[in-house]
C-alpha cells in the first residue's frame, strides 16, 4: 500500500488504557495540460513562400489550440473515491504510527466491528473529516492541481470498545433540528449563536462516538437524548483547557460508565 503524508501529528494519552491520535493527510493531483499557439492562416501558407516575404500578423485569427491533456482532469465522482481511499489508507498509517510511537508489534483485524488488533486484542477506532480540496493552476506549464485534504484520528483502548469523531465543521442547524430531541433543541435555542453552534457540534461528535461503541445505527445513535450532558458541555466550553472529560454517568443505553473527552486544539471528540 502507497504511503500518505502525515502532517500535523498529535499523540494524546486519555489514560492509563487508552491513546489516540490525530494528524492531517494530504495528497497532491496534478493534472498537466500542454497548448500551443497557432494561427489558422499561417499554417495554410504554402511551404514554398519565401522567407523573405513579410507577413502582416495582424491580420492574422489567432486560436488557442488545447492538446490532449496528459493526465485526465479528475470529475467529481473519481475525487471522491480518491478522497475516500486517502481516508482508509491514511487512519491506517497514522495507526501504524500510534502502534509504533507505543512499542506494539500488531495488526488490524478487520473482519468484524468493533475493530481489534489481532494478537493483543486491544480495541480500534478511526474517524476523519468529508471530503475537503482546494485547486491550483500554474500559467507556466498550464499544470492544474487539486489537494485532497482530511482530517484524521485513531484511537486504541486495552479496556472496551471506544469511540472517536473528529470534526472540522459546524453542524447545520437545519440538521440538528432534524436529528436532535426535543429536550436537546429546547436547551440549544437558550444558548447564544456562537455557543449553540459550538455545543451542537459536540453534542454531534458524542452521537457519533457512542455509535461506534454501541454499534448502534446511525438514525438510533443520532436520536439519543444526551440533554443531561449539555450543562457540562456549556461549563468546558467556558474553560481554556486544551483537554476536558465528561462522565456519562446518567446514560441508560451504556453498558457501563463511559469517560467522555473534548481534545478541542484537536477538533475531535473521544468516547471511552
Amino acid at each position: 500500500m502507497p504511503t500518505s503524508n502525515l502532517t500535523q501529528i498529535k499523540y494524546t494519552q486519555l489514560n492509563t488504557t487508552t491513546w489516540c491520535v490525530t494528524a492531517q493527510v494530504s495528497e497532491l493531483i496534478s493534472h498537466l495540460v500542454t497548448g500551443s499557439l497557432w494561427s489558422k492562416s499561417l499554417w495554410s501558407l504554402p511551404c514554398n513562400t519565401p522567407c523573405t516575404d513579410l507577413i502582416d500578423f495582424s491580420s492574422l485569427s489567432w486560436h488557442y489550440h488545447m492538446a490532449k491533456t496528459v493526465t485526465s482532469r479528475q470529475s467529481v465522482p473519481a475525487l471522491a473515491r480518491k478522497q475516500r481511499q486517502q481516508q482508509r489508507q491514511g487512519v491506517r498509517q497514522l495507526l501504524k504510527e500510534l502502534l509504533k510511537k507505543l512499542e506494539i508489534n500488531d495488526t488490524l483485524d478487520e473482519s468484524s466491528f468493533p475493530y481489534r488488533l489481532v494478537n493483543s486484542q486491544h480495541y480500534v477506532c478511526f474517524s476523519h473529516t468529508g471530503a475537503n480540496s482546494t485547486k491550483q493552476t500554474t500559467e507556466s506549464n498550464q499544470t492544474s492541481f487539486t489537494r485532497l485534504n482530511s482530517k484524521i484520528a485513531v484511537v486504541i483502548s486495552r479496556q472496551r470498545p471506544v469511540g472517536i469523531d473528529i470534526e472540522s465543521n459546524n453542524i447545520a442547524w437545519q440538521i440538528v433540528k432534524r436529528f436532535y430531541s426535543k429536550s436537546e433543541l429546547t436547551i440549544l435555542q437558550e444558548l447564544s449563536t456562537d455557543q449553540r453552534e459550538r455545543i451542537a457540534k459536540l453534542l454531534w461528535q458524542i452521537k457519533e462516538s457512542f455509535i461506534k461503541v454501541n454499534q448502534y445505527t446511525l438514525a438510533q445513535g443520532l436520536g439519543m437524548n444526551y440533554s443531561y450532558l449539555i450543562p457540562n458541555l456549556v461549563e468546558s466550553d467556558k474553560n481554556t483547557k486544551l483537554v476536558s472529560v465528561l462522565n456519562d454517568s446518567e446514560s441508560i443505553n451504556c453498558r457501563s460508565v463511559y469517560r467522555i473527552t473534548a481534545l478541542q486544539s484537536q477538533q475531535t471528540v473521544v468516547v471511552f
